[in-house]
């Protein structure tokens, strides 16, 4: 990774001279990363911690870095020789990449000096609020497609890293191929794509076009149909030279309709194909499809198998920001930890103070999992005793569990600025994602009016959380 120090807001920066000047540049603080909710959240995917620790791993200043800072003005030469000599030497807690997290939840924390903490924070939120954002759109498009979908989305994406890292988001989130070949190298995924339209229009004609392209391709022939008229012209032709491909041995892979009206075009294709002697081709539909399109297609018995999904999956047109952020939660005086909260009109952005941990409660009758509990960091879940959870503000409405399995939801990445935490492979964190996803009720990740899942804090952390409110108001 390239030297990202720069890759954060000013303000990071002049705390970190403040820090230094009142002697607090290594008093040990703790930073969580979490979301809000919003009502297109249903459930999250996270994902970017790869990039994440990689940043922290390579994070240092090298000359030309301070003298850009120097040149600004505003910063002493006491805080830029400290700049000089910084690396991370924090501690990182997270969640794996691809697992289905939900608002409010500490997803990633830092525990380092107070100037290293600052420092990194919007670095982190890019990574992580970006790539989370992906793969949880990826996520709905997929379980809406019911598999094979392709993503499409380079050229829409808002920038090059955007394509290329959307793209791993896309995958963790359920894609089984991308057509951006860059990606396909460097995260060593599947990489799919044939024609565009202008090749269709550089021959005298369809059919030329089509042949040449069979010529090219014999055995991973897939023509795109739709470029003058889909039934009348495209589907002929494509069945001409499907015919001569099985005559010279060679098998048809499909046909691909980027407009148009993809249920009625699809079911007429898939006819034809048929009829002429191609069952096992498969039809690839495109154009600026979402999840609330792929399932109204599905609805209407289109005969659509795979699924290339650019614009509205790369862009996650319809929530375009996480809104991820990243707070103080607790410094420690004297190996002494003193929890720290952020108060606000608003309850719901009311911070939960203190070093933390995450629990799924699974029930052992089902293998479900039925809630996420945030507690303090020195409390342990006890399996054996019934559980009584309750909303951390509405706090009437409470539920037992009883005969379950609580996992802790996070692992330590890194230690004293070590990687303890090795790199998983795209493959990898992709089956993991799917893997975890089956543990939940189709209830909580349903597209419609989904059933809110429950995301409770202990009695102890809600004690002290409501114990610091009362002490500020």
């Amino acid at each position: 990774m390239r030297n990202l120090s720069l890759l954060t807001d000013l303000y990071q920066m002049t705390m970190g001279q403040g820090y230094y000047n009142e002697g607090k540049h290594e008093q040990t603080a703790v930073f969580d990363v979490f979301f809000r909710p919003n009502k297109l959240i249903t459930y999250s995917v996270a994902a970017g911690m790869e990039q994440a620790l990689e940043y922290l791993e390579n994070l240092h200043f090298e000359e030309e870095e301070i003298a850009y800072l120097r040149s600004l003005g505003i910063f002493n030469e006491g805080y830029l020789n400290y700049l000089k000599n910084l690396r991370f030497m924090g501690d990182v807690f997270s969640v794996r990449e691809g697992e289905i997290v939900f608002p409010y939840e500490p997803i990633f924390t830092v525990r380092a000096p107070m100037a290293q903490a600052q420092l990194v924070e919007t670095a982190l939120l890019t990574f992580i609020n970006h790539q989370t954002l992906i793969a949880s759109k990826s996520a709905k498009i997929c379980a809406a497609a019911g598999g094979g979908v392709m993503e499409f989305g380079l050229r829409r994406a808002q920038g090059a890293d955007a394509g290329i890292y959307g793209a791993r988001a896309a995958m963790i989130g359920g894609c089984v191929g991308t057509s951006n070949v860059y990606a396909g190298k460097l995260f060593n995924v599947p990489v799919s794509g044939t024609m565009a339209h202008s090749w269709v229009m550089n021959f005298a004609s369809e059919e030329e076009a089509f042949r040449a392209y069979a010529k090219s391709f014999p055995d991973s022939c897939l023509l795109l149909v739709d470029t003058y008229d889909t039934l009348r012209s495209g589907m002929p032709n494509a069945i001409k030279i499907f015919k001569e491909l099985r005559a010279a041995g060679h098998k048809p892979v499909g046909i691909r309709i980027d407009s148009g009206d993809l249920a009625y075009l699809t079911k007429k294709a898939r006819k034809m194909l048929d009829e002429a002697g191609f069952p096992d081709t498969i039809i690839c539909a495109s154009g600026d499809l979402d999840e609330y399109s792929i399932r109204s297609l599905k609805e209407q018995g289109a005969k659509i198998n795979s699924w290339g999904v650019g614009t509205k999956l790369i862009t996650s047109a319809d929530l375009p920001a996480l809104g991820g952020v990243y707070k103080l939660a607790a410094i420690y005086k004297d190996g002494m930890e003193v929890p720290k909260i952020k108060l606000s009109d608003t309850t719901e952005k009311i911070t939960n103070p203190s070093f933390k941990e995450v629990y799924r409660i699974y029930d052992n009758k089902t293998g479900k999992a039925v809630a996420d509990y945030i507690v303090r960091a020195d409390e342990k879940v006890d399996e054996s005793k019934p559980l009584e959870l309750f909303h951390p503000t509405e706090t009437w409405k409470r539920m037992t569990v009883t005969d379950f399995t609580a996992r802790k939801l996070r692992v330590q990445m890194m230690d004293h600025g070590k990687r303890v935490y090795p790199e998983q492979p795209l493959s990898e964190i992709a089956a993991y994602f799917k893997k975890e996803y089956a543990l939940f009720w189709e209830e909580y990740t349903r597209q419609d009016m989904p059933h809110i899942y429950k995301v409770d804090l202990s009695l102890a952390l809600y004690e002290l959380k409501k114990k610091m409110v009362e002490e500020y108001k």
